[in-house]
């Protein structure tokens, strides 16, 4: 028997249809932001950097680190007992930082700093647009 709803009419369409962009949550929008970016940097530096995770979180963990001032936007969490490396970037901060048009391009300075600080590299050896807001 299929499933109805309370009044027996079967099941209601979608409120948007799956190509519309409100379909998408922010959370989602935030993660393919995130993956866009990671693979281009992977394709230009993956070889350089081994085994490597990106990940989104809501926001950081209440216990900060010695070293941060403030709310941390993203963090690199180094390889460990042959765990590849891991880069977390947190997506209620840089919504709080930026508005909808300037995100993708905070999001991307953000894994662009953790990959040169995991590569011992300077931000703008990583990726030329680095700060530039393009």
């Amino acid at each position: 028997m299929g499933r109805r709803d309370r009044h027996g009419r079967g099941l209601r369409a979608p409120l948007l249809p799956v190509d519309a962009p409100g379909y998408r949550s922010p959370s989602d929008t935030f993660d393919g932001y995130v993956l866009d970016v990671a693979e281009d940097l992977e394709r230009r530096w993956g070889q350089r950097w081994g085994r490597v995770e990106f990940g989104t979180e809501s926001v950081p963990p209440s216990q900060s680190t010695p070293w941060e001032n403030g709310v941390p936007l993203g963090r690199l969490f180094p390889s460990d007992a042959g765990q590849p490396a891991r880069i977390v970037v947190y997506r209620r901060p840089l919504e709080q930082r930026a508005d909808s048009a300037d995100l993708p391009y905070l999001v991307r300075d953000v894994l662009v700093e953790n990959v040169a600080h995991l590569l011992g590299r300077r931000p703008d050896e990583i990726d030329p647009n680095y700060g530039t807001g393009t």
